[in-house]
């Protein structure tokens, strides 16, 4: 055995000598072990959902169609509005977080100014914090502000992402070298044209990488629009489900018909945007995660 083939064998096995595929095989039964249950489920009835069958496969009745008809009726087809406001949350929380944090990334990476260092330091100890801690906190100031049961009370707080301001420090830092914006200066552009003609288009993949990331944490969040949200109407999909679920809980059935169908249906149904994304912008996203790694 030649020495490139050693260390490509080697290569391939991890530290306890089980080879690498086998390692990637289990994870990946692990993960998609819930969605193939979410999926299989969806197709149920709630009488096939408890009617001790298998857990893991269909039933004898496959009804997507009927789920999804009572998915979308059920309580004047408030289902579809709390997709649209998840798709409101998360597309304009998405977009106003990363233009900010592409801009304080730039700024951080590209500019020399008083308090640069230390403000650096506080937005990473800011990642250290979870949202979650924080949630509180904002309630308290949005209730003095007035702002509590409002869309703006969800899109707000989304705007700021002090990882994604990290990402494109790190990222603008590498891909965008200062050679580059002293020729555009030299040529005559000014900081505003030497941005948006020269840096921007070099930002590409990390600004698709925080867009996306930003996008997927306004869909899935939960506990900041049930703090801040009262109004069933401004729900987004997350705090929809999850009231679904507690009615079910309680109840057993609300107004003569059983909700754990529709449940697990509406589980699968909010997931799809966000698979939709993830695969059109794989590309982009793969090439973010490189961040760091040029030279």
């Amino acid at each position: 055995m030649t020495t490139t083939n050693l260390e490509r064998k080697r290569a391939t096995r991890t530290p306890g000598g089980v080879p690498i595929q086998i390692v990637l095989g289990v994870l990946v039964v692990y993960f998609l072990i819930p969605f193939w249950w979410v999926v299989v489920n969806s197709s149920k009835s709630t009488a096939e959902l408890f009617g001790g069958g298998p857990a893991l496969w269909f039933g004898s009745n496959v009804d997507y169609l009927g789920n999804l008809v009572a998915l979308f009726t059920y309580d004047g087809g408030i289902y579809g509005r709390w997709l649209l406001n998840s798709a409101l949350y998360a597309v304009v929380g998405g977009l106003g977080a990363t233009a900010l944090c592409v801009l304080a990334g730039y700024g951080f990476a590209k500019y020399r100014f008083a308090g640069r260092r230390a403000s650096f330091s506080i937005l990473l100890g800011a990642v250290m914090v979870p949202m979650t801690a924080l949630v509180i906190p904002t309630f308290v100031l949005f209730s003095v502000a007035g702002l509590t049961n409002t869309i703006w009370a969800v899109i707000i707080p989304s705007l700021l992402n002090p990882f994604g301001v990290y990402l494109m420090a790190v990222y603008t830092r590498d891909a965008v070298p200062d050679e580059l914006l002293d020729a555009a200066r030299v040529d005559g552009a000014g900081e505003f044209r030497a941005f948006f003609r020269v840096a921007l288009p070099l930002l590409r993949p990390a600004i698709v990488t925080v867009l996306l990331l930003s996008v997927v944490a306004c869909w899935n969040n939960y506990f900041l629009p049930l703090a801040m949200l009262s109004d069933n109407r401004l729900f987004p999909v997350t705090v929809g489900i999850g009231l679904w679920q507690s009615t079910a809980s309680t109840y057993g059935a609300a107004g003569g018909q059983s909700l754990w169908s529709i449940i697990v249906l509406g589980s699968l149904v909010s997931v799809i945007p966000l698979i939709i994304a993830f695969l059109t912008l794989q590309r982009y996203w793969r090439g973010g995660l490189a961040i760091g790694s040029l030279k």
